[in-house]
């Protein structure tokens, strides 16, 4: 497991211990389950992980992690959409298996957009277009022009046949008129280990990459957010170029649809107050290239439904569908 993803979550679960917590309200009055759609170790597990074990100190009551995965992540997402709505089941997804695997399946036995219910964002993140460097490319104006001057023949790396990376790699080459030969890996990383190997020519890269730009084995030339990064200030976002590009990866905690609104405040206030402590939004930021993110849940809500919009369009240019 990479060390400082476990070092996300376990700042999170240590830092709360100055934070008090209020037990006017009765819930929970028993153990929670927090869903998780992926294997352990990845960065949405993680972070489930950390979130629940502070949840479980503020609470009062253990937030048991359980893992889920299958089906892209559509198969937790099921599983927490039909729990009771009584706030003792939780989910910890994120836009991959949220917004864009839900616009890929033909068929699926919840509606991402009204079987489960938006409590919280704990964090948001961009990803960063980067390069092989032998390509000889500094800028994402010279990565177009060379894909312009061979169409077809440049290739770009990415996390799986309709990933976040596959998706907003096509919406590239849709903005920017250029034509890139699509290469799928199974998974983030060796997607990263064949873009630095020159098998690839580029890809958009997850924040677990870091090490490899710092490194100075992949060349980075922008960032996917909406605004410029704390972890690549110098970096310009994709949107500087083409107003109104944008795809992040958010991570959301989600409970079924129909919580009472007493439990919806209480497990809202109480994320709140974990996100806004200084040492986490550090070392998520510094770990991580997470940005602890707080909002208000119509925002959430309203963020869901652009990224659903957003990639099912994506998703039927580009022609992809699985069963």
């Amino acid at each position: 497991m990479n060390t400082s993803r476990v070092a996300i979550g376990c700042v999170i679960a240590m830092c709360l211990s100055g934070v008090p917590s209020a037990h006017a309200q009765d819930y929970p009055t028993r153990p929670m389950r927090l869903v998780i759609p992926w294997p352990p170790g990845g960065i949405t597990d993680v972070i489930a992980r950390g979130l629940g074990a502070a949840l479980s100190d503020a609470l009062g009551q253990q937030v048991i992690p359980d893992n889920r995965p299958g089906a892209a992540g559509t198969l937790g997402v099921g599983i927490a959409a039909k729990a009771n709505a009584d706030g003792y089941t939780l989910l910890m997804t994120d836009v991959p298996s949220h917004a864009i695997s839900a616009t890929l399946y033909t068929t699926l036995p919840y509606d991402p957009l009204r079987d489960v219910e938006p409590i919280a964002l704990p964090a948001r993140s961009p990803l960063v277009l980067v390069a092989n460097p032998k390509l000889g490319v500094k800028s994402i104006q010279q990565l177009i022009d060379e894909a312009k001057s061979r169409p077809g023949q440049l290739s770009f790396a990415s996390s799986g046949a309709g990933s976040i990376t596959h998706l907003t790699a096509e919406r590239f080459m849709r903005d920017t008129g250029t034509k890139l030969l699509h290469v799928p890996y199974k998974g983030g990383a060796p997607a990263a280990t064949a873009t630095v190997a020159g098998e690839t020519a580029a890809m958009w890269a997850g924040s677990s990459n870091a090490p490899q730009i710092k490194a100075g084995r992949l060349r980075a030339l922008a960032v996917s957010g909406a605004k410029r990064s704390a972890q690549y200030p110098d970096l310009p976002t994709i949107g500087e170029f083409y107003p109104g590009f944008e795809n992040s990866i958010w991570l959301g905690l989600f409970g079924p649809a129909g919580i009472p609104e007493g439990t919806l405040t209480r497990l809202r206030t109480e994320v709140r107050k974990i996100l806004e402590l200084p040492e986490v939004k550090e070392r998520m930021n510094s770990a991580g290239g997470l940005d602890p993110y707080i909002t208000t849940p119509e925002e959430f809500q309203a963020l869901i439904r652009r990224d659903y919009a957003k990639y099912a369009k994506v998703v039927k240019d580009v022609g992809i569908k699985l069963d």
